[in-house]
């Protein structure tokens, strides 16, 4: 069953991302954070987020437009390192308040404070129509670049702010699409090898089937968000995935999670 979960979710994120603020990361990052720690969930996340974003590479590279990237992508690079580092830092703050729920111990910790906090905030993006339709001038690219990259290096939510600002880039679809899945990898890359020092540590207790369970069925997700999604009405699934984010950060933020 949780292999299911985790296929089913990667699947939907995968193939939404090619035409959403949301998608892979935004979804994925709760699945994984109910079976490991939430900074090795954000850890995961971002491996398989990686892996996706090469192979629609693949896919639509051939469309990037490399000055945006360049523009874009240089600041995100840099603040992708810091917003990493901050959680590193963050995950080793002594828990706030600790708790029993039934018989299980819950605590309240500043890392599960600040992600949930970010989790509520970009789950507004999904559901204010205000911040849905916000748009940035394009003399705000490298700051732009620098905010995503900064919460794609804390937490891995990148997509609603880059997009955003790469609105107005007035890129062509596939272009807008490609540039964005460049300027993700790098911000990928960036976080991992940060993420690296604790992953290689824990590797014994990572589960490798459930990894890659989730990056295969990225793989088809991309392939068919490709093949047959096109500009279609989401509203309805950006109201569910924003409501359910709201209360995963919630239950996150109380320690539950």
């Amino acid at each position: 069953m949780d292999y299911i979960l985790v296929g089913l979710v990667a699947l939907i994120g995968s193939g939404l991302t090619f035409f959403s603020g949301f998608g892979l990361g935004t979804l994925l990052l709760p699945v994984f954070a109910l079976f490991f720690p939430i900074d090795i969930a954000i850890a995961l996340t971002a491996i398989v987020h990686l892996l996706n974003n090469i192979f629609k590479l693949l896919l639509v590279g051939k469309e990037t437009n490399l000055k945006t990237v360049v523009r874009f992508g240089g600041p995100a690079i840099v603040f992708a390192f810091l917003g990493a580092y901050l959680l590193g830092k963050l995950n080793h703050v002594a828990p706030i308040y600790s708790y029993t729920l039934g018989e299980k111990l819950h605590s309240i910790t500043v890392v599960k404070i600040c992600i949930a906090g970010l989790l509520i905030l970009f789950a507004l993006f999904d559901l204010v129509p205000k911040l849905k339709r916000l748009e940035f001038d394009t003399k705000y690219l490298p700051l732009g670049g620098a905010l995503s990259g900064f919460f794609g290096g804390l937490s891995g939510h990148q997509g609603a702010l880059r997009t955003a600002f790469l609105i107005r880039a007035k890129l062509r679809k596939e272009a807008f699409i490609a540039t964005g899945v460049v300027i993700a990898c790098c911000i990928d890359i960036s976080r991992l090898v940060v993420y690296a020092k604790d992953l290689i540590t824990l590797k014994n207790q990572l589960n490798y089937p459930m990894l890659i369970t989730a990056t295969g069925m990225a793989f088809i997700g991309a392939y068919f968000g490709k093949k047959f999604l096109k500009k279609i009405t989401i509203n309805t699934i950006q109201l569910i995935v924003g409501i359910l984010l709201i209360i995963f950060g919630i239950l996150l933020g109380l320690g539950v999670i």
